[in-house]
């Protein structure tokens, strides 16, 4: 009896939020204080858990930015990132869609930071129509290379 995954996004809340702090910790470089995770909890549809077949795999958090012109908005994500074992089953694309179903129509682009040597994550995004625009240099601190690409993607 083989049936297909399941796979859903959940809210983050109080309850939860240690396995968005633990899966955050595995998958990211970045230490995050404690603002970022009340930031989490109360970023409604731009934070989520991924889980595949009921097991929490990974997370999502985005939030809107002005742009330059103050007409319009960008949509930077912050993170989004899924457990090894659960990559190439559809869990990141379900948290991707998910972020473009919230983006307002004043949004013109969706931006993120990408370590340079990360050739999985560029696979996944330039995939998926994000370009590379800029590379920063020294943008991380404690992995090396420490640089990473910005990513951009227009709406």
């Amino acid at each position: 009896l083989s049936k297909a995954p399941l796979m859903a996004l959940g809210d983050i809340t109080v309850n939860n939020l240690q396995q968005a702090r633990v899966i955050n910790s595995i998958l990211f470089p970045v230490n995050y204080n404690a603002r970022f995770y009340e930031d989490m909890i109360n970023a409604g549809e731009l934070a989520k858990l991924a889980y595949f077949n009921d097991v929490c795999v990974g997370t999502v958090f985005c939030r809107k930015e002005p742009s330059d012109d103050e007409q319009s908005e960008k949509m930077y994500i912050l993170t989004l990132g899924v457990l090894a074992p659960y990559r190439r089953f559809g869990v990141g694309s379900l948290m991707l869609d998910h972020v473009f179903k919230h983006i307002s129509e004043k949004t013109t682009h969706i931006y993120l930071h990408v370590q340079v040597e990360n050739e999985e994550a560029l696979a996944f995004y330039e995939q998926k129509g994000f370009v590379r625009k800029d590379k920063v240099p020294n943008y991380y601190r404690d992995i090396e290379p420490p640089d990473a690409y910005i990513l951009e993607k227009k709406i």
